[in-house]
């Protein structure tokens, strides 16, 4: 087994040895979310031991004493160079003027049940040239980051605690962005239902937080036979899934069935 340190991914402890997961759980009750087979995926690709280190409350030498009697070979001499790397920052963090960053604090909206995506994209739409936004939230906002990032947006997340997260967003030339127009999609919906019907899979995703819809939406699609389409309940038209779903060759119809009710069905082009 190849020794860990404190730059080991998480993802990379669990896949060595899954009984890793309920140790590292039970250093601190902000793991609990790793439970969750979709945050696992997302977060322990992401987080090191020293990041999680820091967002748990505890610290690296606990993760080592628990993850060392699971026969985990220890590497606790972290070189310089190492260190640096896991802490690297983008070009556009470096000497940041608190001038140039433009806050944008969603928790309340989110906490609330609103989709804050309209607060987002207009704060981006309206930053200045060489302005960065930065948005505080209470957790990575994986599929923001993808939709931005493809459209040219460089970003950087710094993980204060299990509940404040800062994402920064920065585009060199311009912040035009492009969302996907979901009003073409409502068009032959009861006729692609009648051509799926008895080939339906349903995933109802109006009571998972964000980010987990998306997420959800995506792993049924990994699966879904080339002859099925997916039926997705959901509490909004998905802005950020649109243009992945077209990426991934994807159709869809969208139906709006009323305040907090909308239905998509995903099949393949």
């Amino acid at each position: 087994m190849k020794p860990i340190n404190s730059n080991t991914k998480i993802a990379v402890v669990l896949k060595e040895n899954p009984d890793a997961l309920e140790a590292i759980i039970s250093l601190s009750p902000k793991f609990n979310k790793l439970r969750n087979p979709l945050l696992r995926k997302l977060m322990a690709a992401r987080t090191s031991i020293g990041m999680a280190s820091k967002v748990g409350g505890c610290s690296i030498n606990d993760f080592f004493n628990k993850l060392e009697p699971l026969g985990f070979t220890i590497d606790r001499e972290l070189p310089m160079e190492e260190v640096s790397k896991q802490n690297n920052i983008p070009e556009f963090m470096q000497n940041i003027s608190t001038d140039k960053v433009v806050e944008l604090d969603v928790r309340a909206d989110i906490e609330s049940g609103k989709d804050p995506l309209t607060l987002i994209m207009n704060a981006v739409k309206q930053l200045k040239q060489g302005q960065i936004l930065k948005l505080i939230n209470s957790f990575e906002p994986f599929p923001l980051i993808q939709l931005l990032g493809k459209q040219g947006f460089e970003s950087h997340v710094e993980t204060i605690n299990d509940n404040l997260v800062y994402t920064y967003f920065y585009k060199q030339d311009g912040n035009e962005i492009k969302v996907v127009d979901p009003s073409k999609a409502t068009e032959g919906w009861d006729e692609m239902m009648q051509h799926y019907a008895g080939k339906l899979e349903t995933v109802d995703v109006r009571q998972l937080e964000m980010p987990l819809p998306m997420l959800t939406i995506l792993e049924a699609l990994d699966t879904l036979p080339n002859d099925n389409a997916l039926y997705v309940i959901h509490k909004r038209i998905p802005v950020f899934l649109l243009p992945e779903l077209t990426e991934r060759k994807f159709e869809y119809r969208i139906k709006e069935v009323g305040d907090g009710e909308v239905y998509l069905l995903i099949y393949k082009g």
